[in-house]
């Protein structure tokens, strides 16, 4: 029995006429005529007897109907798991951030996502880049967000915008009152910032380079919000994204570095692989809610 005539079957023996079950299902009382004929010819055996204008079940039908209601529950399932998934309202979205995005604006993108899209489960990460391409690779998370687009060509990577650095000192720290410092101004301070062979690093250092000086941190950070705790406790002045939003934290005051160069904000995917609607959505998301850089 094929997918329509256990429909209509179904239709018939829940309604009992073939002008309700024609109703229910919104067809013509002949095409589902026709369905229900052309079903009884590929069973070999009737399914009603007609009196009067009404259907009767013979004994083969009410013998099928336990396994065809269990058919067509299924079958409905089906035709609601796949509207749902066309309208983005069910499934998984993965996505994984470095620490500045994740902070900074992926939680507002999360829950205008989940208010559009309650049935669909978000699973979030929070890791730096080495590990969201090896997430990404792994199929772990399909989407990602990072300071980098300097990436190996197997993943994608699309520019939503670029940050700034920013110094954070303590509040009193000599250099704290000043609008904002240069590369010049650090030049004689103990430095915390990201460790060699980073994106961030190779930008400040050929910010130093052209105007002459040097950028070599005295202590390295993989990830710019462990700077924090490192600079209450009087170990230097951080030079990290201006992204992240640093004024939450006590005992700090935030600076603007004002002759470095800038990070890109990128939105991340593995190229030989395919968004699912759920997912298309939240990329969508992210494209119309990323910060005012």
């Amino acid at each position: 029995m094929r997918a329509r005539q256990l429909e209509v079957f179904v239709a018939v023996m829940r309604a009992g006429t073939i002008t309700a079950a024609a109703r229910m299902l919104n067809i013509s009382q002949p095409a589902l005529s026709q369905v229900l004929l052309h079903a009884e010819d590929e069973l070999g055996f009737a399914l009603f007897t007609r009196d009067k204008g009404r259907l009767h079940p013979t004994p083969e039908a009410l013998e099928l109907l336990p396994d065809a209601e269990r058919l067509f529950a299924g079958l409905e399932g089906l035709r609601r798991k796949t509207a749902d998934l066309r309208q983005g309202r069910a499934g998984l979205v993965r996505i994984a951030a470095s620490p500045p995005p994740a902070m900074a604006f992926l939680p507002k993108v999360l829950a205008a996502y989940r208010r559009a899209h309650p049935e669909v489960l978000l699973r979030s990460h929070v890791a730096p880049i080495a590990a969201i391409v090896a997430m990404l690779r792994a199929g772990d998370v399909a989407l990602a967000l990072a300071l980098d687009d300097e990436l190996p060509p197997d993943i994608g990577a699309e520019r939503l915008g670029a940050t700034g650095f920013s110094c954070l000192l303590p509040r009193d720290h000599p250099l704290a009152q000043r609008p904002g410092l240069s590369l010049a101004d650090l030049q004689d301070q103990p430095l915390i910032s990201y460790r060699n062979a980073t994106r961030p690093h190779h930008e400040l250092a050929q910010a130093a380079r052209i105007q002459g000086l040097r950028f070599e941190p005295l202590l390295e950070i993989d990830l710019s919000i462990t700077a924090v705790g490192f600079v209450q406790a009087g170990l230097g002045i951080a030079v990290v994204d201006s992204l992240l939003p640093w004024t939450q934290f006590a005992g700090i005051a935030v600076l603007p570095l004002q002759d470095a160069a800038s990070l890109p904000l990128s939105l991340l995917t593995l190229r030989s692989r395919s968004l699912s609607r759920a997912e298309d959505l939240m990329a969508e998301l992210l494209r119309r809610h990323k910060p005012d850089l």
